[in-house]
């Protein structure tokens, strides 16, 4: 079949597809830009489709039944193409995008995989598509939500669109808001204020939970995040929704503030969608900055990173090693706080050279703190320690 663009066959996973050439994109200093494809296609999200494969065999598992699946922004398909080939228990995938090129490019791929019978390309808008599919009998067991930029024009009508123990995955490229370089767009995107620390990684995946928090409550849904991670450019939360007033209430409940300290770096979790907030900081008496309203609770499930895990055997999945040592971490922070420091940037406050993570994370526990490597940083660690302390045992390491 001829395409009005340049294209190439990609193999990932267990799937072999056309895609549109990057060479021909890519040309002089100009740098390759998935948004500017004729159809959308990233090769740097690999390993988020690696785990998006685990997690959704992880959840077919604990559901014990075949699943309907849906993925809204599908571009040339591979996603959802590898969902229908490499997870056992997929009854039916519904692919969607509002771009003809990339509904006919996904079409092809189906077919080029003999997918035919189980998976169906439609074309529109995602919120449409999603709205379509509100209906008790209608609604999807998976949704995938993988836009360019912001997940959230699309919440409302992704969380109507699962039915009650469905699990909704989102991703967010958009990390300059999420992460304090532009607040007031994070205010209006998300509802709440980031801030621009070390941690602000952590900061923008629990702002995406909040704000699903909050806008599957509305409709009388309760959340549970098995799930998250935060790599490279983006982050990625995968969650659970139950329906019920009760259970909306209760996942409301684990909404709240971080307080931050940007002179001693102290941080504390205040719970509470309306609290009394502290405007000086306990250790130095410093102004506060608040990031917020946004999920304190879990991030991660062990159960559920278990499976996933366990489903990495046997895959021969490129990135296999990669996937296992962020597993192996995120099994690790699981109970943390909901904040972390970044040992480089308490020894810039300390004005010393960095010692290794490993002696740090040592001389914690030697003073009887939780300490532990973070996902979310190489150079990061999760401790109930006071900044102070944290700042006391760094010092030790340099006499």
């Amino acid at each position: 079949m001829g395409f009005s663009f340049p294209t190439e066959t990609v193999e990932e996973g267990k799937v072999s597809i056309v895609a549109p050439k990057i060479e021909a994109q890519v040309k002089g200093d100009r740098k390759y830009a998935p948004s500017k494809m004729p159809v959308f296609y990233n090769p740097a999200m690999e390993l988020n489709r690696d785990l998006a494969v685990l997690a959704l065999q992880a959840y077919q598992g604990m559901m014990g039944r075949k699943l309907l699946v849906c993925e809204p922004f599908t571009g040339c398909g591979i996603r959802g193409i590898r969902f229908a080939t490499e997870v056992e228990g997929i009854e039916k995938l519904i692919l969607g995008d509002i771009n003809p090129r990339a509904v006919e490019l996904a079409r092809f791929n189906v077919e080029r995989n003999g997918l035919t019978n189980r998976v169906f390309v439609t074309g529109g808008d995602a919120n449409t598509l999603l709205g379509e599919h509100a209906a008790p009998r209608k609604r999807f067991d998976f949704i995938d939500v993988d836009p360019f930029g912001s997940p959230a024009p699309y919440l409302d009508s992704a969380v109507r669109a699962l039915r009650s123990g469905g699990l909704l995955a989102l991703t967010a490229t958009d990390l300059a808001p999420l992460c304090g370089i532009h607040p007031r767009a994070c205010v209006r995107k998300y509802g709440g204020k980031p801030l621009r620390t070390e941690y602000c990684h952590e900061l923008a995946v629990r702002l995406l939970m909040g704000c699903l928090t909050m806008t599957a409550a509305r409709h009388g849904i309760g959340v549970e995040f098995p799930f998250s991670h935060s790599t490279d450019h983006y982050i990625r939360v995968y969650a659970q929704v139950q329906y019920g007033a009760r259970k909306a209430d209760r996942s409301v409940q684990g909404m709240g503030y971080v307080l931050h300290c940007f002179t001693c770096l102290h941080r504390e979790a205040v719970k509470g969608t309306v609290p009394r907030l502290k405007w000086e900081c306990p250790q130095c008496g410093s102004p506060l900055s608040v990031a917020g309203p946004l999920w304190l609770g879990k991030i991660f499930d062990q159960a559920f990173c278990v499976s996933m895990k366990k489903e990495v055997a046997g895959r021969g999945l490129k990135q296999g090693r990669t996937i296992l040592k962020l597993l192996s971490l995120i099994r690790g922070e699981m109970e943390g706080p909901a904040t972390y420091y970044v040992t480089d940037k308490v020894c810039d406050q300390l004005g010393m050279p960095t010692p290794p993570l490993t002696a740090v994370l040592e001389e914690l526990k030697k003073e009887g703190f939780q300490a532990v490597p973070t996902h979310f940083n190489s150079r990061g660690f999760k401790t109930d320690a006071p900044a102070l302390v944290v700042k006391e045992a760094i010092t030790k390491l340099k006499e």
